[in-house]
């Protein structure tokens, strides 16, 4: 099973994409902050991390930067998740370390489109 690192401090979101994505057949690691979620990339090695850019305790620009200083967990996708949708947030997001950027509110349908194409290019697809 597909594990996915949801780092997200808005509880509603949290669970609305967690229950979503675990309908789908994903296994769903939940972090809500930062700090939390670079521990849990650490510790958990998921195959993908969808990462909430404005959160408490360490943002997610400074927590991407910190996933891809590790050579452990460099190579780990991870698509930006914010409600900063002004322009340059998206060249914000791919600068710090994110591969990819999707802004708030979520639409399901291209988030997963989103996932199943890094997964694609890791060799564990699901189509």
């Amino acid at each position: 099973m597909t594990k996915i690192l949801l780092v997200e401090d808005t509880e509603d979101i949290r669970d609305f994409l967690a229950r979503r994505l675990r309908r789908r057949g994903f296994e769903v690691e939940l972090a809500q902050d930062g700090e939390a979620g670079v521990r849990a990339v650490r510790e958990g090695r998921p195959e993908l991390v969808l990462l909430d850019m404005s959160m408490p305790v360490k943002d997610g620009w400074t927590a991407a930067r910190e996933i891809r200083a590790d050579p452990a967990t460099a190579s780990v996708p991870i698509i930006a998740l914010t409600a900063h949708a002004l322009a340059g947030d998206q060249e914000k997001a791919l600068a710090a370390g994110c591969d990819d950027y999707h802004s708030k509110p979520v639409e399901l349908p291209r988030l997963l489109e989103q996932i199943e194409t890094f997964l694609v290019r890791q060799g564990r697809g699901r189509s």
